[in-house]
């Protein structure tokens, strides 16, 4: 660890003394806060994690596509394994804060923001993230991984068959697939979209399911959410559709949280977490088939 901080405080970007200190929260980078003369900045530490999908040329691409579209803080500086940000003075976002309709009605607008304004500022090759080729890839590294969940595969691929099936057909947008609270942040004036590990092309319903079940949203929000962004009336079809890309979801998150268990070296607790993704996909999923 001391190797690394030397490394952060060796970057070339620095003018004069710089102090580096470690942030919590992370679970799929180790993320530091830097303090110098030139101010604040976030640095996000990680190397690619095929496992997971996560490419950091496309995490700094998406990074400069949001500034570029105003909804994320600036790209200052980037090297393999190291991505150098502004710092946003501000506070971040929990489940709680985004239950509320007026905070809810600054969010939904920034989801769709990226969505659509993103793809104008994007250079260079990007990834599509189809979460249904994730869910099976996943399972095929938690098989080779000899994971303790190997018991359970054959239950959720045929589940996240169904969801693809019901899904269908749809369009895509430009994701952030990682719709989590602690990912806005408020600075009083504006909102703010950070950490674009996981970005990429994909159904828009994939981001409204996650971000739904991600905040704990009622199902009256649900509804208000898609007739808001799509601007019509919810058709049983759409919040058919819609349902199944939030159960699929809840599967990639807590297929992630599997994979994480054996794979990850980060200071977390993958098992608790898997078990409370699998609880509420099985939740969602019992009512998909109700539905």
């Amino acid at each position: 660890m001391s190797e690394l901080i030397d490394k952060l405080h060796a970057l070339p970007i620095w003018t004069g003394s710089v102090s580096i200190s470690a942030l919590e929260g992370g679970i799929t980078n180790m993320n530091y806060l830097a303090k110098g003369e030139a101010g604040k900045f976030v640095i996000r530490v990680g190397e690619d994690i095929l496992v997971h999908h996560v490419m950091r040329f496309n995490e700094l691409s998406a990074s400069e596509a949001a500034f570029e579209a105003g909804l994320s803080p600036r790209v200052i500086y980037s090297e393999p394994g190291i991505l150098v940000l502004q710092y946003i003075e501000g506070r971040t976002l929990t489940a709680e804060d985004i239950q509320e309709q007026q905070m809810l009605e600054r969010v939904l607008p920034l989801i769709k923001s990226c969505h659509q304004d993103i793809p104008r500022y994007l250079k260079g090759p990007s990834l599509i993230f189809w979460v249904f080729h994730v869910i099976r890839d996943y399972a095929a590294n938690l098989k080779a991984g000899n994971s303790k969940h190997i018991p359970l595969l054959d239950d959720l691929l045929s589940a996240a068959r169904s969801l693809e099936t019901a899904a269908q057909p749809g369009y895509i947008v430009y994701g952030h697939n990682d719709l989590l609270p602690s990912n806005f942040l408020d600075d009083g004036e504006q909102l703010w979209l950070i950490d674009w590990d996981y970005a990429g092309f994909n159904s828009p319903l994939f981001d409204l399911g996650g971000f739904a079940s991600n905040n704990g949203l009622q199902h009256s929000q649900e509804v208000w959410m898609l007739e808001t962004y799509f601007e019509q009336k919810c058709t049983s079809h759409l919040l058919h559709q819609y349902q199944a890309m939030k159960c699929a979801s809840l599967l990639r998150e807590t297929m992630w949280s599997m994979v994480s268990e054996i794979h990850s070296e980060i200071d977390f607790d993958y098992a608790a977490y898997t078990q409370e993704n699998l609880a509420a996909f099985r939740r969602a999923y019992d009512l998909f088939l109700q539905s």
